[in-house]
């Protein structure tokens, strides 16, 4: 102590008193930052040696002292300063950290309670010496500590933020729960602290924080609250909506609050679930929501339980608004889309196309009408309503209208008009697995010279609708209206579908040996080989299988079938295992 005093006149002299005052403590802090902490802890005792209840000369040695580990100096520094000032929280808080850190448990209850005793109403000394306790790992007086605070206190809730975090340091989590719920009834701006901090909860402590949160005779409502969100961070929506459904209770305003709490935690969320739990809690919310909104909530609602896959649910909202008065025009269109689209899922094909008829423009958007016709078309073609689809498209000009007339010409047997529709529509449009499914059709087109097949698009619409066994003979009697050349590719579709889990080996062998026979030049050929191949293999044909391998790797050494070909072979002599 000698030699710092000895350094803090120095720094005097040289600086002058006024100087020292004036920049001791802010320059105490850059050297802190560059590392120099007894160069700054001179600065500070300095600071303080001029004024003793500096509480930022104090600070600022409480940061650099256990450092240089003179925590000792740090404990007198303090006490001349809680002489100076004995009133001051900052002072008798750096006092009793750092009795703690000596290690002096009397000293710091005695140091705790001598500030208990200036200040017995103030939850100050209590919360420093239960933290001081509990950064040393003595939870159990920590505990203690806090319970002698409730009681001098008066209050049962008092400190429970810092109970929370002491028993979650111990690893009690049901009882950290049960703090966090008489923390946030207490103070209602805690609940987002609450649910963060529980959030953190491993899996196997999670069944405890919810009983924690939950338990007692009459729930209160603030712990299931708490509960539904956490459920819905850890992934279980339904479950938290459920659990908040039981404990809605409060004026209009505060349940619809209440509501609207949990729909936006699961906002953004896209699981099946997660949209469900939100669609229930709109729904809900917007039987108490005010005029204005309560259309708009409900239109909300709706389109979230469709997407979280509860149709009833859906239906019964938005029968409510479709129909009902002094409903804005644009919750009416939310309405009206989602009902739409909720018949075309449902299969309701007719009514979907009569609810869009009647809608029009003036109940949808544009955005809206366009996608809903788009969608009932692609249902429409998927039942093979072929007349009806082309009709409902009308006028849309788009790439994915094009694609759809595309399909719809196809399976109408206009082969010339489906080609120009598909290209038209290129290979973007439309979902990913339309758009693999056209390019594939596209090099079947390439390769038939009709310009129409009415036996091939019924063909090709069985075995879109997944009628493969009526689809395979359709395929083979349609081939044989086409030329010989153009043959190939629709013998090799059917075989392929014959080739399939449950099909026929023998009749895909046929219709594949067919499929080369009618062009083995042509661009179909390798792959009924490499497809004609694999059955044999499965057929446990092996030699006859290698000797089409090897035909196809001979025959065509540059088409794209020959590596899958080559790489066959070698699985065939044992060469690499069969994955």
């Amino acid at each position: 102590m000698r030699r710092n005093a000895l350094g803090a006149c120095v720094l005097a002299v040289v600086l002058g008193a006024g100087a020292l005052d004036a920049q001791g403590v802010p320059r105490g802090f850059e050297l802190e930052r560059l590392g120099r902490h007894a160069e700054a802890a001179t600065l500070y005792l300095a600071a303080l040696a001029a004024d003793p209840a500096d509480e930022s000369a104090l600070l600022g040695l409480e940061r650099v002292l256990p450092r240089l580990d003179r925590t000792a100096e740090l404990l007198a520094a303090a006490r001349r300063a809680r002489a100076a000032a004995p009133r001051s929280g900052v002072v008798r808080g750096v006092e009793l950290r750092a009795t703690a850190e000596l290690g002096d448990t009397r000293a710091l209850a005695e140091a705790a309670e001598a500030w208990i005793a200036e200040d017995p109403g103030s939850e100050d000394p209590w919360r420093e010496w239960t933290l001081a306790l509990a950064d040393r790992g003595a939870l159990d007086g920590a505990r203690r500590v806090l319970a002698a605070a409730r009681r001098a206190l008066g209050r049962p809730d008092a400190l429970a933020t810092l109970a929370a975090e002491v028993e979650q340091r111990g690893g009690d989590w049901a009882a950290a729960a049960g703090e966090w719920r008489t923390a946030v009834a207490a103070d209602a701006t805690q609940r987002a602290n609450a649910t963060y901090h529980l959030g953190e909860a491993p899996l196997d402590q999670r069944e405890g924080v919810l009983a924690g949160l939950t338990a007692g005779g009459r729930v209160p409502s603030i712990g299931r609250q708490i509960a539904a969100d956490l459920l819905v961070s850890w992934g279980r929506p339904l479950d938290g909506w459920r659990l908040l459904e039981s404990s809605i209770e409060g004026t209009p305003a505060e349940v619809g609050r209440m509501l609207r709490d949990f729909a936006q935690r699961t906002e953004g969320l896209t699981d099946q679930d997660s949209r469900r739990a939100r669609g229930l809690a709109l729904a809900a919310y917007a039987d108490v929501a005010p005029p204005a909104t309560a259309a708009r909530v409900r239109a909300e609602a709706a389109r979230a339980l469709l997407d979280g896959g509860d149709r009833a649910a859906a239906r019964a909202q938005l029968l409510q608004l479709v129909d009902a008065r002094d409903v804005p025009p644009d919750a009416r269109a939310l309405a009206e889309a989602a009902l739409i689209d909720l018949l075309i899922r449902d299969g309701a094909l007719g009514a979907a196309a009569a609810r869009l008829a009647a809608a029009g423009d003036q109940r949808l958007t544009g955005e809206d009408a366009q996608s809903l016709r788009l969608d009932l078309a692609r249902a429409l073609v998927a039942r093979g309503s072929l007349h009806a689809a082309d009709s409902i498209l009308g006028p849309d000009s788009s790439v994915t209208a094009a694609a759809l007339r595309g399909w719809i010409a196809l399976y109408g047997g206009e082969l010339a008009v489906a080609d120009s529709q598909f290209r038209r529509a290129g290979p973007y449009a439309g979902p990913r697995e339309d758009a693999t499914a056209r390019t594939a059709m596209l090099a079947l087109l390439q390769t038939i010279d009709e310009a129409r097949a009415p036996e091939l698009g019924r063909a090709l619409l069985l075995l879109a609708g997944g009628d493969s066994a009526g689809a395979v003979p359709a395929l083979q009697r349609a081939a044989q209206h086409l030329a010989p050349a153009s043959r190939a590719g629709v013998l090799t579709l059917a075989g392929r579908v014959a080739a399939r889990p449950g099909g026929d080996p023998e009749i895909a062998l046929r219709l594949l040996t067919g499929a080369v026979a009618a062009d083995e030049r042509g661009a179909f050929a390798p792959e009924a080989e490499l497809v004609a191949a694999r059955v044999l293999l499965h057929m446990g044909r092996t030699a006859d299988g290698i000797t089409r391998l090897e035909h196809l790797i001979l025959t065509y050494p540059g088409s794209a079938f020959t590596p899958d070909a080559r790489r066959e072979l070698e699985r065939a002599r044992g060469t690499v295992p069969r994955s």
